[in-house]
């Protein structure tokens, strides 16, 4: 728990991350200010100081192995927010196999893995008003987890454990917007991106991490492996509370005090007098009644729409439906050792092209959503629909290879190297989409002068940046509605020029 020794004037935003409380009173926000923060106008990165992209603290130099050891913390807190919150979604969908019985269709698991937690994305950004209580989500989040993953484990019927899957997917999906909204309480902007830049690449490294794991976990089985499994969202709230470090440690120390956690009975802590106490309730008061209405919030969508969210709707819906529905009919007879000797050490049988695809793709993944926090500069604005164009491209490009074959039968090496490039770019086109957009959206901030009220402004950041979530959601939904029915014709043209495998799998 962070104590405060005081309250400096104008930061009141920075002490509202551990904020509990969620209120409905309905307030409506100034047309003139939401429209400065919905297009963006006077939007800076690091506008508190002209050298704040090399001193991100505020532009002050200080001690700077304490702030590099902040940013340290701040970086992996985020990483490991991203990591787990995304691994049991995907521990859920390699364990499909064994989850269901085989008369079952494996589609049943993934729509369970993904309506709930759109649902969540939904509800919680689109219709909850108020204050972000933060402290409460994270912990609800991974209480929720837990009790899912458990029904999964215990219980052998099928209800049971669908039951247990939409629990823990509508835990993942609230998780998902509850840390990237954490992100904006962060100042300055470049502190902000730092923290999006870490998210994104803990979130990349969970397709991995989680398909590893179930890997090593499957030979326990189900029970045991999904049981050991439940206790990774335990993972969450202990980092927010002992690894995360709090908002106000970024301020700039000439003009805001930097707030440490002290113990409870300090009797060093000094007391605030009664009118400063009376002013500090007022103001709390007043920050509880404002909320965002509906009519704002779609304005601050409006602009959104075409910027942001189709961008990364587009990418989604191209990178899985060629996952679900284009990878699994990539198929070609096995190499053989005498002319492919590389690939017929990768390669043994026919199934092992599709979990070859989906290697290459999470690693690729990982990588692209891993560029902002390796420090290489963000996509331009104006270049964001541009992984979306090339998604479509490789769609189109994989769908005419499954169909008809680009290269001739008896060269399946280059049809397997090309297939590798492609997915390969896939990937990093996905990547580089998801960090960017979240990034750009998370670095818009108004100038503080022409905010006139900064709970809204704070409210405006957090709904804008949750709110995407809702689009990649809808992209994920919408293909794997469309994976089914494309991966059964592709296999009957397979099939209709004689080739066979898509039968045998």
């Amino acid at each position: 728990m962070h104590a405060i020794s005081s309250v400096p004037v104008g930061e009141e935003n920075a002490l509202e991350l551990q904020d509990l409380t969620t209120s409905t009173t309905s307030t409506h926000l100034d047309t003139s200010s939401l429209e400065s923060l919905q297009t963006g106008q006077s939007m800076a990165v690091d506008i508190e100081h002209a050298d704040s992209e090399r001193y991100p603290f505020g532009g002050i130099p200080g001690s700077m192995q304490g702030k590099r050891r902040l940013l340290f913390k701040l970086g992996l807190s985020f990483f490991i927010f991203g990591l787990i919150n995304n691994v049991l979604y995907v521990i859920i969908l390699s364990a499909a196999l064994d989850l269901v019985p085989p008369s079952t269709p494996k589609g049943i698991i993934a729509f369970c893995n993904i309506t709930p937690g759109l649902i969540a994305n939904f509800g919680w950004s689109y219709i909850l008003r108020g204050r972000i209580g933060y402290t409460r989500r994270i912990v609800g989040c991974s209480l929720l987890s837990f009790t899912g993953m458990l029904a999964v484990a215990l219980h052998e019927s099928l209800l049971s454990r669908l039951l247990g899957i939409c629990l823990a997917s509508f835990s993942s999906g609230l998780g998902s917007i509850t840390y990237v909204q954490l992100s904006t309480t962060y100042s300055p902007a470049a502190i902000g991106g730092h923290s999006i830049g870490y998210w994104s690449s803990g979130t990349g490294a969970a397709g991995l991490f989680g398909a590893f794991l179930w890997w090593k976990l499957r030979g326990l089985g189900v029970e045991t492996g999904i049981g050991i499994s439940s206790v990774l969202p335990f993972v969450l709230p202990l980092t927010y509370f002992f690894l995360l470090p709090a908002p106000p440690a970024f301020l700039n120390p000439t003009t805001s005090i930097v707030y440490s956690a002290l113990p409870l009975d300090d009797t060093e802590i000094p007391t605030i007098n009664t009118s400063e106490r009376s002013s500090l309730l007022e103001n709390e008061l007043k920050s509880e009644s404002v909320f965002l209405t509906t009519a704002d919030k779609l304005r601050l969508l409006r602009p959104m729409v075409p910027k942001y969210m189709l961008p990364l709707f587009c990418v989604y819906l191209y990178e899985y439906t060629i996952n679900q529905g284009i990878a699994p009919t990539l198929l070609y007879p096995v190499p053989s050792p005498e002319r492919y000797d590389f690939l017929s050490k990768i390669i043994h049988s026919v199934r092992d092209y599709y979990p070859l695809w989906q290697l290459v793709y999470q690693i690729t993944v990982f990588m692209s959503r891993s560029t902002i926090s390796l420090g290489i500069p963000p996509v331009p604005v104006r270049l964001l629909p541009l992984p979306a164009v090339v998604q479509l491209t490789i769609l189109l490009t994989l769908a005419y290879e499954s169909a008809f074959g680009i290269f001739s039968e008896d060269h399946e090496g280059r049809s397997i190297v090309f297939v590798f490039v492609l997915i390969s770019i896939e990937g990093i086109c996905g990547g580089l989409s998801y960090v960017n957009v979240f990034y750009r959206i998370n670095q818009e901030r108004p100038n503080p002068s022409n905010v006139e009220n900064k709970e809204l402004e704070k409210q405006a950041r957090e709904f804008k940046i949750g709110s995407l979530a809702f689009s990649d959601g809808c992209g994920i939904l919408l293909a794997s509605l469309l994976a089914m029915p494309t991966e059964i014709e592709l296999c009957k043209l397979q099939v209709a020029r004689g080739k066979l495998l898509c039968q045998g799998l």
